[in-house]
């Protein structure tokens, strides 16, 4: 399958180009109302990004963010951040510190323009209060489930109210008294007079206001009624200058209400909606629901762990930002969902790294080899290239002696066909070092091999072959005595099938070998310095990073961040081994 084929794309992502590139249905958008020049915004193209801070931002944000950020840089315009904390029940100012450091680590920025949805509680009161003295909005002391039964269904229309005609002065008084605190919750709500018989349900007289007394993270217990979000959203727009608010598209039913509240509230300007659809991805879950539930229920580390797909579990499993906006202007802005195949983030990643990951050796399984006729005692030392893809890198020694560690899938004492690693009597290179034979090996009273004996070639030092022999396999190592001891994680897929939302309950679909956790592995030297998110490239194992979290100087942990591609571990389990 080629990479192209991972990304189920649709035409409307690449509708047309111009000198810097594909256009989107987006940019065709907004060059359309630039031409027209009938905007309220004028010239300045301004968007915002406007998560709510009750969890932490995922990949599927982060295209969002990604789509506005980008449009504000396309067009030399603005981008706001906004934090959509109409909702106190869950918001928390640590989710606010998260969101902001995330975005940053993304390489975006939203200068001075930082804002909160409760910022405009003020104004979005006083709207209510103009749409009441419209005649366009009215208190309603139905419980909730009579407002939902009467709003009808999709094939017959709503009931009107018995408090629909209730007079303007009369819902001024008792939408005061909300606001006062003096009405318990659910007792009364606040909702827009439109039409009950609206095919679109959104238009139905919505619930514009509840009464909440929960306290909020930033204003306390000032508000004991809280705007609804298809109601404080185009406000929050319009107050801030947004000329294209960009949304998800399932919102797209809701933009005539985010429309109707433009129209009939006297704010500043009036922005256009446009949606785009959000990000699917195989073999995870995008809902914060579920993300929340694998947290509070133990079945994850964390937010930050590295199996999640949240930007803390990326980052902390060795993914870069670059990657990942790579990732993201690769699958491209639909207006038709999609699924994007996990393994193409993989591939994004994988190709970022190659670029500037440090190549070093480590053995994660590790099973001693000596090489019988090296003097004992005696090391040498070989150049490496850091990365043979970037020279300006440089070199680092390799220790080599007479007692090395190798892999456990490296010797195999009855080779199946088409192995050409160490068994008696084969030839391999040791990487950067000889070519050895090996001629035995060592067992335990289990008959489990503990020890592989071999003889390298005085003459092949630096692995080459004066007399012009084939040696078809090359192999890593680390100098025993040198080695630094480390424990790895090798992650896999969270999920064990493709689509984990469609199953009934997600705890049947985890994947149980989603974490491999490998005590005493042996790791070259220099990785002992490592840094975390400093990428380093095991030769031959892939992609991995020091956890950020768990690791600590008297022991090292590492993450495998994305593997390499296996021809072997194909053929093993070809043949059935």
């Amino acid at each position: 399958m080629s990479q192209d084929d991972l990304i189920k794309t649709n035409p409307e992502s690449t509708e047309a180009t111009n000198n810097e590139g594909p256009l989107n249905f987006i940019h065709q958008a907004i060059d359309e109302d630039l031409r027209e020049g009938q905007r309220s915004y004028g010239e300045t193209i301004h968007t915002r990004f406007p998560p709510e801070p009750n969890g932490y931002l995922h990949i599927g944000h982060a295209k969002a963010l990604n789509i506005n950020f980008s449009t504000a840089e396309k067009y030399s315009g603005l981008c706001n951040l906004r934090m959509d904390d109409t909702n106190p029940v869950k918001e928390d100012e640590e989710f606010v510190q998260s969101i902001q450091e995330d975005i940053h680590w993304l390489g975006y920025d939203w200068g001075d323009r930082f804002y909160h949805a409760s910022d405009y509680f003020p104004d979005m009161y006083r709207f209510a209060l103009e749409l009441i003295e419209k005649g366009l909005a009215y208190v309603d002391e139905q419980s909730p489930d009579e407002i939902r039964e009467g709003r009808g269904t999709l094939t017959e229309p709503g009931v009107n109210s018995p408090y629909r005609e209730r007079p303007i002065a009369e819902s001024r008084q008792l939408f005061e008294k909300m606001r006062a605190g003096e009405v318990e919750d659910g007792a009364m709500v606040l909702r827009a007079k439109i039409d009950m018989a609206s095919g679109n349900m959104n238009m139905r007289d919505p619930v514009i206001y509840r009464v909440l007394h929960r306290s909020h993270h930033r204003c306390g217990d000032a508000w004991p009624i809280y705007p609804m979000y298809d109601f404080a959203h185009p406000i929050e727009d319009a107050m801030e200058g947004i000329s294209h608010s960009l949304c998800s598209l399932e919102f797209e039913d809701h933009r005539p209400l985010y429309d109707w509240v433009i129209e009939h509230c006297s704010v500043p300007y009036k922005p256009r909606q446009i949606e785009f659809a959000r990000l699917g991805m195989n073999y995870t879950v995008m809902s914060k629901r579920k993300l929340r539930a694998l947290v509070e229920e133990g079945l994850v580390e964390g937010w930050d762990d590295p199996r999640m797909p949240t930007l803390r579990g990326l980052r902390r499993r060795g993914y870069t930002p670059e990657a990942i906006r790579n990732f993201l202007e690769r699958i491209g802005v639909s207006k038709v969902p999609n699924v994007v195949d996990y393994s193409f983030l993989e591939y994004c990643l994988r190709e970022d790294l190659n670029a500037k990951a440090k190549r070093v050796m480590a053995v994660l399984r590790p099973l001693e080899l000596e090489i019988v006729n090296y003097p004992e005692g005696e090391i040498e030392y070989f150049d490496a290239d850091n990365n043979p893809e970037d020279a300006s890198a440089g070199t680092r020694k390799i220790a080599f002696g007479r007692h090395l560690w190798i892999e456990e899938e490296d010797f195999m004492e009855e080779p199946f066909r088409k192995y050409f690693r160490l068994f008696p009597g084969n030839e391999v290179r040791l990487k950067h070092a000889y070519i050895i034979r090996c001629i035995s090996c060592e067992k335990d009273s289990n008959g489990r091999v503990t020890k592989v004996l071999a003889e390298y070639d005085p003459q092949t030092r630096g692995g080459s072959t004066p007399d012009g022999r084939k040696v078809k396999s090359t192999i890593h190592f680390v100098e025993m005595n040198s080695a630094i001891e480390a424990e790895v994680r090798l992650y896999d897929k969270l999920f064990a099938v493709e689509d984990p939302d469609a199953a009934e309950d997600y705890h049947s679909v985890l994947n149980p070998e989603s974490l491999e956790i490998i005590e005493n592995a042996k790791l070259e030297s220099s990785l002992a310095e490592a840094k975390p998110s400093e990428p380093f490239q095991f030769i031959r194992m892939g992609y991995f990073s020091l956890d950020s979290k768990q690791s600590q100087s008297d022991k090292l942990v590492f993450n495998r961040s994305v593997g390499l591609r296996d021809s072997f571990k194909k053929e093993m389990q070809k043949q059935g081994k």
